[in-house]
C-alpha cells in the first residue's frame, strides 16, 4: 500500500490569538539579552549560534530520479548548487567548549530559483538552520519560547560564573517547560567526551513546507572518516583549549573532505506529527528520513582570519527561504519575525554591511 503524505495547505497552521503579542514580547526579551551580552563582549553577538567552529564552502547536489513526493522545491530536479556552511555552538554566548551545549549546522544554498517568502523577495539564496537533536529545545511553541527567554534574562552570564550559569540555565529551562505542561529536558552540560561537530547529525527540529507536502529536514554525515570521528569524540579541557571543537573542525577540514546526506521526513499524520508543537517527536516508524541530496565540503581552511570577519556579517536565517520551503508552526513563525530583527540589530551595532552573497567567490579563502 502506497504511503499517503499530508498535502500542504495554509490551513494546517493554527496560530494562537495572542501570537503577535507573544512574538513582540520575544523580540523585546531578545533585545534585552543582546544588550547584556554586548556589555560583556564589547560587541553585538548572535542571539543563537554565537560561537563559530568554522565556515566552509562546498556543493549541494540534488539526487536524480527522486519520486514525486521527494522531488519538491529546491529538490525538484537533479542539480548542483554552491553552498556555504557554518558550524557553531547553539547558545548566544561565546563560551568555552568545556560547556557541552547543542551544536548548530546552518547552510546557505546559492543560485536557487522560485518564489521567495515575504522579506526575501528578489534573492536567490535558501537557508536551512539546523541543530543537533530531533526536537526544538524542547520548546513546544512560541509561548514557551518567550518564557524561557524571560527566565534567561535573570540567569547569570557564562563568562562570570560558568558552572552556576549552566546549572541555572538547566533549572530555568525546566521551569519553562513545566509552566507550559511540557516534559522536563535532560540537560547534560558537563560530562565525558563529545562527538566531533563533523560527525554529528543535525535537524530542522520543527516542520517546514516541502513543496506540495510537509516535512522535517536532516543532514547526516556519511563519509567513512566522519563515521570514525563519531567513535572517537572530542576531549575538551577548557584550560588547555577553550576552542577545542573549533580546533577539531578546522583541523579535520584542513586535511579531509566532509560529506553529508540531506534527508527528508514527510508528514503522514497531523495528529501524530503535529505542526504547532515543535517538541513532539515525529516517529521514523511512521515516516523514515529519506535521502534527497548530498553536501560535499572539500578540504579547506575553514577559519582563516578573513573568514572570521566574513562570518560576523553573514546571516543564516530561516527567513531566507523559498515559498516552497516556508518554515511552519508556532516556533518557526516566531523565529521568522524575531531573527531578522536581531540580525539587523547585530550588524548595525557592529557597523557591518550585509548583502546576501550572489557568488561563492565572495567568500574569502
Amino acid at each position: 500500500m502506497q504511503t499517503q503524505y499530508v498535502p500542504y495547505s495554509p490551513a494546517i497552521e493554527t496560530p494562537a490569538e495572542d501570537e503577535i503579542q507573544v512574538i513582540n514580547d520575544i523580540i523585546a526579551s531578545m533585545r534585552r539579552l543582546s544588550e547584556r551580552t554586548r556589555e560583556i563582549y564589547g560587541r553585538n553577538v548572535r542571539v543563537s549560534h554565537g560561537k563559530s567552529h568554522g565556515l566552509a564552502t562546498g556543493e549541494l547536489t540534488v539526487m536524480a530520479d527522486l519520486p514525486e513526493p521527494l522531488a519538491q522545491g529546491l529538490f525538484a530536479k537533479a542539480a548542483t548548487y554552491p553552498l556555504i556552511a557554518r558550524l557553531a555552538n547553539v547558545p548566544g554566548e561565546i563560551i568555552t567548549d568545556a560547556v557541552n551545549t547543542q551544536r548548530g549546522f546552518a547552510f546557505k544554498v546559492l543560485g536557487v530559483e522560485g518564489p521567495m517568502i515575504a522579506g526575501h523577495q528578489g534573492q536567490t539564496t535558501q537557508d536551512f538552520v539546523l541543530d543537533s537533536g530531533t526536537t526544538y529545545f524542547p520548546m513546544p511553541d512560541a509561548k514557551a519560547f518567550l518564557l524561557q527567554h524571560r527566565l534567561m534574562e535573570h540567569a547569570p552570564q557564562f563568562p562570570t560564573g560558568l558552572k552556576e550559569a549552566v546549572s541555572t540555565v538547566s533549572r530555568l529551562t525546566n521551569q519553562a517547560l513545566k509552566a507550559v505542561g511540557a516534559e522536563s529536558a535532560k540537560l547534560d552540560f558537563f560530562g565525558d567526551s563529545r562527538i566531533h561537530p563533523l560527525a554529528e547529525a543535525y535537524y530542522s527540529q520543527a516542520p517546514l513546507r516541502y513543496g506540495d507536502y510537509v516535512a522535517k529536514l536532516a543532514v547526516v554525515p556519511v563519509s567513512a572518516a566522519q563515521k570514525d570521528l563519531a567513535q572517537e569524540g572530542v576531549e575538551v579541557d577548557g584550560d588547555k583549549d577553550p576552542d577545542a571543537l573549533r580546533t577539531a573542525t578546522v583541523g579535520y577540514l584542513r586535511e579531509n573532505d566532509a560529506e553529508f546526506e540531506v534527508r527528508i521526513q514527510l508528514c503522514t499524520d497531523l495528529e501524530k506529527m503535529p505542526i504547532e508543537d515543535a517538541s513532539q517527536e515525529w516517529s521514523e516508524a511512521d515516516s523514515p528520513y529519506l535521502p534527497v541530496a548530498r553536501i560535499r565540503l572539500p578540504k579547506q581552511e575553514a577559519y582563516s582570519e578573513a573568514r572570521q570577519h566574513y562570518i560576523e556579517a553573514l546571516s543564516f536565517s530561516i527567513a531566507h527561504s523559498m515559498e516552497a520551503h516556508r518554515p511552519l508552526g508556532s516556533i518557526m513563525r516566531a523565529r521568522l519575525k524575531a531573527y531578522p530583527v536581531m540580525a539587523n540589530q547585530r550588524r548595525q551595532g557592529n557597523h557591518e554591511s550585509h548583502a546576501e552573497p550572489a557568488s561563492i567567490d565572495q567568500v574569502p579563502a
